[in-house]
Formats: structure tokens, sequence, C-alpha cells
């Protein structure tokens, strides 16, 4: 069933063009990621389908009968309502009921001296009748999981990265037919990301996905759509297939290109000799030299040379950190910690929001002072640092004039230099955008510029906080191979476990409280190691069973063993065990007097016997069938 098509669009700004006579369509089920350049035209597309803008030419419309949720990189709420009241926005009997009631418990949470909740049980009557308490169960799954902490909070207070977590909490708990996420990713740290994309993978929906998340792509979309030199293209598997068929078709584009100039060549020649067009044939010939022409000077494929930067010398003393202590009012960020950098170190820094990862970075570069213990740079240090609330440009300036500024040319190898505008068009600035001014570029395209003025400099000593953010993919790639080349040391803080897995060779791990682990490895060997540790606790707190005996011909077996006997007979008294704490762990949750932190706590519990009870009872039937 098709959800949404767009026959014929077209759309440009001022003499830009960003896409041309595109046409696609989403059907129901399909899960689609959007592929584009950073200033290609992928938010702009967005607000087409969405009626934010309106296009040149062509048409877009959606199933009449269905209801559709946009997320959009930058959301804003009307202000006089609270965080609760904005999740909780519809005027149906059952939303309504849901918000009367959580905006009830977090009153009596708020107000334990009240002692009567004649009107809290009315509502958990109502809900009773709805059959709410799955949908409430749900609501709060999500609100937990995306740590949104203070339900009673006006909109108006919150941070940006607040209000992108409520703004897709509040997509997830709508549940409309078809959703459009535009970077969902960003201001979520690792653990609420790989929750997402498990939920987005299992829940059967229809989304639409702008995404720079190489591993989310590839593990909740199965559709891509790419949006590339003004043409969609579309790929029917994930981003793994896509890698492949794109650069197939790269492939074929590269060899009709070279063709056509070669042959264009010999009709230039012609072309030269003046040929009086006075013939059918001549004037067929010199049509035809025309559109050869033009397909011989169509997209020629970015494929940078690889560069390895000459950085600033590294000394025998790169950077020493002693006993490193930092809290600000009560809260303790980072306790005793103590690192001994050595040359071409590429450490990646991970851990959940507000447990000080930025705060380490400003003391490094001394940004910020610790309360206690010392840092000790060596003399040869450069640092450049990348941070997000550094973007500091002219925005009317060129975007060659803001990397001149720096210097003309840049060392890229032993007797290579890259002028300014070589370096631009390296990190995908082509030269005939180079002249603009910065006013013009996206909000991705600033950020590189950003991330170039730095790299321009030739630090010996990277640190980047979140670099990927609003960066393309194209870019990432270019930034990730050169980063691989870098010749000095490198911290990065970064939510994309594609590029920590591909530059880091071990991880400090933020485990909040002050506690920094460093551990040796990239994201997925920290991952596995964290799930092996998990496993081994749970193996740990299992009681041991008797494990019965292996049969050579199980297809003859008649009867239980006397060890299979005593295992079924334990089943049946373990199963009604959990089965009543299952349900009472479900009760606590529908109770509405839980704290958001103890839900949370509850919530997991219940996952936890849910699953062990069903392997039980797996166990239970398969010795069953042979009473």
């Amino acid at each position: 069933m098709n959800y949404f098509q767009a026959e014929n669009l077209s759309k440009s700004y001022a003499e830009k063009l960003l896409f041309e006579n595109i046409s696609f369509g989403i059907d129901q089920g399909q899960k689609v990621g959007f592929i584009a350049r950073n200033g290609a035209g992928k938010t702009t597309l967005l607000n087409i389908m969405m009626k934010l803008d309106i296009p040149d030419a062509g048409q877009c419309t959606f199933r009449n009968d269905i209801s559709v949720s946009y997320l959009n990189q930058n959301p804003e709420f009307s202000p006089g309502h609270t965080v609760i009241e904005t999740l909780l926005h519809g005027d149906n009997i059952l939303t309504q009921t849901l918000r009367q009631y959580e905006e009830e418990v977090l009153f009596h949470e708020k107000n334990p001296e009240v002692t009567d909740n004649s009107k809290l049980q009315v509502l958990i009557t109502k809900m009773d009748e709805l059959d709410a308490w799955n949908h409430e169960v749900k609501i709060r799954q999500i609100i937990s999981k995306l740590k949104i902490e203070d339900l009673n909070q006006p909109v108006e207070t919150l941070s940006g990265g607040q209000t992108k977590r409520v703004a897709l909490a509040r997509i997830l708990i709508d549940e409309a037919d078809f959703i459009i996420l535009d970077e969902p990713t960003n201001h979520l740290d690792l653990e609420m990301i790989e929750w997402l994309e498990d939920y987005l993978a299992r829940q059967k929906l229809t989304l639409l996905m702008v995404t720079h998340d190489r591993y989310f792509l590839d593990n909740v979309c199965n559709e891509i759509l790419e949006l590339d030199q003004g043409k969609m293209y579309r790929y029917k598997g994930n981003y793994a297939y896509f890698l492949g068929k794109k650069q197939e078709r790269e492939n074929t584009m590269l060899a009709e290109t070279e063709k056509a100039r070669n042959l264009l060549r010999k009709e230039t020649e012609w072309m030269r000799r003046q040929p009086k067009a006075r013939t059918t044939k001549s004037k067929a010939r010199i049509e035809s030299y025309h559109q050869l022409k033009e397909a011989a000077i169509l997209k020629t494929i970015d494929q940078p040379n690889e560069i390895l930067m000459q950085s600033a010398r590294l000394g025998k003393k790169i950077l020493e950190l002693h006993n490193i202590r930092k809290s600000f009012d009560d809260k303790l960020v980072i306790e005793d910690f103590s690192y001994v950098f050595k040359k071409r170190e590429k450490v990646g820094i991970v851990g959940m929001n507000g447990t000080g990862k930025s705060t380490l970075l400003n003391i490094i570069t001394r940004n910020l002072t610790p309360d206690r213990g010392t840092v000790t740079t060596g003399e040869t240090i450069q640092f450049g640092y990348y941070h997000q609330d550094g973007l500091k440009i002219d925005e009317n300036k060129k975007v060659i004039d803001v990397i001149k500024d720096i210097a003309e040319s840049i060392r890229v190898g032993k007797d290579t230099w890259f002028s300014a505008a070589q370096f631009l068009h390296y990190f995908n600035f082509p030269y005939n955008t180079q002249n603009d001014f910065v006013r013009k570029l996206s909000g991705g395209e600033k950020r590189r510029l950003f991330l170039i003025t730095i790299l321009m400099k030739n630090p010996n000593f990277l640190i980047l906080d979140e670099p990927t953010n609003d960066l393309d993919i194209a870019t990432l790639n270019v930034l990730e191979d050169f980063l691989a080349d870098f010749g000095g040391c490198l911290i990065v803080v970064s939510h994309d476990r594609y590029f920590l897995d591909k530059l880091v060779d071990h991880i400090f791990v933020f485990e909040g409280n002050g506690k920094i682990k460093d551990f040796p490895g990239n994201y997925t060997d920290y991952q596995l190691k964290k799930s092996q540790e998990k496993k081994q606790d749970k193996k740990e707190d299992k009681p041991q069973q008797s494990k019965p005996a292996a049969s050579a011909r199980p297809a003859e077996k008649k009867k239980l063993t006397y060890k299979e006997q005593k295992e079924f007979e334990a089943l049946e008294a373990e199963i009604p065990i959990l089965e009543k704490e299952k349900a009472e762990a479900l009760e606590q949750m529908n109770s509405g007097s839980l704290t958001t932190e103890k839900f949370q706590e509850i919530s997991e519990l219940y996952a936890r016997l849910e699953k062990e009870l069903e392997e039980k009872e797996f166990r239970w039937l398969e010795l069953s069938e042979w009473l």
C-alpha cells in the first residue's frame, strides 16, 4: 500500500539547483534511509513533503487516511506547557486520561504529605476501563530510555538537547502511521542511540529517516534513497548493500564518461573544420556533438588523493594528567584520574550526557582548572580543539577567504603541498562554491568549514568533541581517512560507533560519579566485553540446574530419565513463582506510585522475568512431550 508519492519535484535557490524532476514513493512497512551531502537539499525535500516549503515544479501527496509525524532538526514547542502536557498532547479520550493520570502521579510524588488520593483512584478505574495500562507502560519506558526526568518542567526552559529528546519521545508515543525523522540521533548518548536503534528495528512502522549514523542506517533501514547531483537513486537494501551498489553505479558512470570523452576528442576535430550544417546528416551530427559534450562533462566522481598530514613534530613528553579531580557544586564529574599520553595515540571517549566528557577536554586544553591534580603539556604540543560552541566564523566572508586567512597552503606529504582551495576541495567544497559567502552555507557545511580551519593550523594533538554532528556521510568518510593517517595524537568524543570503531585504539569510559575507566580496543570491542560481563553476572546469579543426559537417539526415547524427571518437577515449582513475580512487577509498574528511577528498575526486572519464564516454559513443554 502506497503511503507517499513524489512526482517530478524540482527545487533551486537562486542559482543553486538542489534537485530536478525527481520521483519516488514510499510504501507501508518500508524503513527508508535518506542520504545526501550537506547542502544537497535533504531538509528542503523533507519540508516540501510536510508542506513547509513549496517546490518549483512537481507535486507530492500522502495517502489521505494516514497520520504523519515529523521530527525536524530544531523542534520548537509552544510555551506555557509542561513536558508531560507536550508529550501527551492529543485530544482523544485515551490520551487525555493518560495525561491526567501522569499529572496526578507526579503531584503525589512531589506532595507525599497529601493523603487524599480519590482523584487518582478515579483515574485508575478509568485507565482500567480504557485498557490503557499497556500504553502507559510503553510511555514510561520511552520517557525512561530517553532520560526525560522532570515531567513538570516548562518546555520553554529546556535545553536544545532536551527539546530534541522530548520531541522524539512525543513522536514515538504518538505512533503515527508514517514517521519522518531528521537526524534523530543528534543530542542522544550512545545508550539512547542503541535503544532507539533496537526500538525502530523491532517496531512495525513506516519510516523515512535522515541520519549520518551508519550503524544505525544499517540496522534499521531496509531501503536507501540517495540524492546525488540533483538526482534521486534508490537501493533496495540496507547501508552495507547501498555501499556496494553505489560503487558499481559510480564505476559505470566513470566508464561512460571516459568513453564519451574519448569520442568527444574525435568529434571536436570534425567540428573544428566548421561543417556547414546544410545536410540533415550534418545537422544531426552537430546536435549529437553537443549532447556528447554535455555527457563528457557530467559529474566527475570525487576521488581525492590520499594525503598524509605532516603535523608538527612531537617531543618525548606529550601530555600527562595526574590525580585530576573536578566537581561542580555537589556534582563530582572527575575523581582521581591519571593518564600519560604516548605518541600517535587515538583515544575515544564515551559516556552518558553530563558525566564530564567535555569537562576533561576543557581541563586538557586549559580552558578549565581542575580542583585538584596537575596537567603537564609537552613543549612541542600544538592543540587543535573542535567543539560544539566554537563555531565563530564571519558570515560575510567568502569560504576561500576564511581558510586563506589561516594559511595559503598546507603540507600534505613529504614534498607535497595543498593550496587552501585544494584542501577545501579535499573536504568536499567544490572549487565552484568556494567563492560563496559563509552565510549561504547550510549548518552542516558551516561545521565542516570550522573543522577545516582547525586542521589548516596543522596541530599535532587533535581534540574533537562530537565532530560527526551535522556532517554528511561523504565528509565523514574523508575525515576518517584523514584521521587514520594523522601522525599526531587524537582524542575524540563521539556517539558515532562506526567512526569510533574505525579510528580509536582504546576508550575512556565515563561511568558517572567521577569514575573514568580506560578500556583497550575500539567501541565494538568494549560493547562485546560489556555484554560478556553481563552474561557472566547472570550465569553466576542463576541457580545451577541439573542438565539432562544427552541421548544418542532422541527420536526413539519413550520416557524421561531420572534427572529429566527431577528437572521437570523443579520447573513445575519454579514457573508459578516466576509468574507471580512477573505479575507483581507489572502491578508495581501500573500502580502509579513509582518514581521514574524506580520505574526503570522495575521495568528491567520485568523484562528479565519475562525472558526467564519464556525459557522455562519452553523447556517444560519439551519435557512434557515424553511423559
